[in-house]
């Protein structure tokens, strides 16, 4: 019994790292994750923490995965807030996932800056706690990095690093992966944005990340990205209304099949969509 508990905890680890939403958001989830550079919500406090601070007001978003690819005991949640303050952000955030057998739940603490508001840099610091029924728990301490800059108006390059310190849970290396992410955001239009990025985990192939976000009305966003290494396929729609935006995403992957997520954000300050926003911000001083 004890080996059959062990072996199901073990796949439940590599499905979450190696399939399931290490960095959350369903917005980022249908541009499969290859926003490093756009980084333009309060998730970016998992993905890039260098974008939180080109927002000047708070953010609170929650994610949640309910069954991915059919299984419930892959469910996954994640919160996230954001505070601006003079010269960058602050964010917090938390996540769960698994079930009783097995348990991650991790708590973040994240640090923007904003240079001449063009310029970016962040960091977020984690602590990461696994429990597994029979075998005990661990916990470990790992910091993320990231930077963003704006070369014009409507371009940007973004990176980030997963894990800088390589931290690990128990004996073994690499059980927490360091993973590295490079690319691009250009504003084809101003409700029309291309994602860009490549992705390294240092255990596996590099991935090709690539995704479109289109404003498609007012209130409506419609979105769709590919990735490699796994072969990804995503889309999703968001919905923009006054203080809220309520995302949804699905993709599907060769060997798993189709999964799915939501996610809603609020954001505390001016009623305009979030490019406009973010635009007001950065270039009208």
């Amino acid at each position: 019994m004890g080996n059959r508990i062990f072996l199901l905890c073990f796949l439940f680890v590599v499905s979450f790292y190696s399939y399931s939403q290490q960095n959350p958001g369903a917005k980022q989830i249908a541009l499969s994750n290859s926003d490093v550079a756009l980084s333009n919500d309060v998730f970016a406090l998992f993905n890039n923490p260098a974008g939180l601070a080109q927002m000047n007001w708070r953010e609170v978003g929650v994610y949640y995965s309910p069954a991915p690819f059919g299984f419930t005991e892959l469910e996954n949640g994640f919160i996230a807030y954001n505070e601006p303050l003079s010269f960058g952000s602050i964010g917090l955030g938390a996540m769960t996932y698994g079930f009783n057998l097995y348990r991650e739940t991790k708590i973040l603490a994240a640090f923007s800056y904003n240079y001449l508001n063009k310029f970016f840099g962040g960091v977020t610091f984690n602590i990461h706690n696994v429990s597994i029924q029979n075998y005990g728990s661990d916990i470990s301490f790992y910091i993320n990095a990231g930077g963003l800059a704006y070369l014009i108006d409507e371009l940007r390059v973004g990176f980030s690093i997963h894990n800088l310190n390589r931290a690990t849970l128990g004996k073994e290396d690499d059980q927490i992966p360091m993973i590295f992410n490079s690319g691009l955001s250009y504003d084809v239009l101003s409700n029309f944005k291309i994602n860009a990025s490549i992705e390294k985990d240092i255990r596996y192939p590099v991935s090709l990340l690539f995704g479109l976000d289109y404003d498609i009305i007012k209130y409506l966003s419609l979105r769709t990205g590919f990735s490699t290494e796994p072969s990804k396929y995503s889309a999703g729609i968001g919905i923009n209304y006054s203080i809220f935006s309520l995302d949804y995403s699905l993709f599907n992957h060769n060997d798993l099949g189709l999964t799915h997520q939501a996610g809603i954000i609020i954001s505390f300050g001016e009623e305009s969509d979030r490019s406009t926003k973010i635009r007001e911000h950065l270039f009208s001083k």
